[in-house]
């Protein structure tokens, strides 16, 4: 055989290879292809309710799961987007935390989570007059079903009143706020026209004004004065307190009104 031919054959035995080597390539990617769409439709599918596990919880049940979460079966597991689910049921159960997962083998939905607390007592005005409930530390309303059901702090002596959805942001951060007032603090109150009252133990009803961005202030405020203003009284009855401006606290003495002139360490 000439080397021309010798070429010719080596060009045609390269070609061939490549061909097989194509083909190998061709018929993995369509079992793997096969392989997946099977698993997706008929392996690593929810096909019942019995498939999603809630855990957790001693109020929220697995229907009001799946119905929170928009579930429909069958359901192909890999298109579950965990994130957006524990998104939609923290907004429509009365819970504080959600963990989601997937799990395939075998396939299910594991829906985790952790109760409200119930850490004081509340009361509000519905369309039918007062109602009675309780808050949690983010400040949510929560029904007297909803707290029997759950977790609660073994002391709920604090009593909210007045609440309303528009002053969450307000009680959550009293309601943070609260181991630095210590048990001094017994009751959080606010009006119609919205300023909000706390009720102290040592040195009564404590008056905080507007919901602005000076409320943080105001409980720094109050802590110091609660720490100091006793032992400055000696036993003298208070009239009342004003935190409107914090850096100008009015304590009122029975027949004098004066500012509170707080040590130099006030902070």
């Amino acid at each position: 055989m000439s080397q021309s031919e010798r070429r010719t054959a080596l060009r045609q035995q390269r070609r061939r290879e490549r061909l097989r080597q194509l083909w190998r390539f061709v018929v993995f990617t369509a079992t793997a292809a096969g392989l997946g769409y099977v698993l997706l439709r008929q392996g690593w599918v929810l096909s019942s309710p019995d498939q999603v596990d809630v855990i957790g919880s001693r109020q929220v049940r697995r229907e009001q799961v799946i119905q929170a979460a928009g579930l429909r079966f069958p359901l192909p597991l890999l298109t579950l987007q965990p994130a957006r689910i524990a998104a939609d049921l923290s907004t429509a159960l009365p819970v504080d935390q959600v963990q989601v997962q997937r799990l395939m083998a075998p396939p299910r939905l594991r829906v985790q989570l952790v109760d409200r607390r119930a850490v004081a007592r509340a009361q509000r005005r519905g369309p039918q007059g007062a109602e009675a409930g309780f808050v949690d530390h983010r400040g949510n309303w929560m029904t007297a079903r909803q707290q029997s059901g759950a977790h609660s702090d073994a002391d709920l002596g604090l009593q909210v009143q007045g609440w309303q959805s528009q002053y969450r942001p307000a009680l959550a951060l009293v309601l943070s706020r609260r181991s630095q007032l210590g048990p001094a603090l017994e009751g959080i109150r606010f009006e119609p026209d919205g300023s909000l009252w706390l009720e102290t133990a040592s040195l009564g009803a404590v008056r905080f004004g507007p919901l602005d961005e000076r409320l943080g202030r105001r409980i720094d405020v109050l802590e110091h004065l609660l720490r100091t203003l006793p032992q400055q009284l000696k036993g003298r009855p208070l009239q009342a307190i004003d935190l409107g401006d914090p850096d100008q606290p009015e304590v009122s003495l029975p027949g004098a009104v004066k500012p509170a002139a707080p040590d130099s360490n006030r902070p």
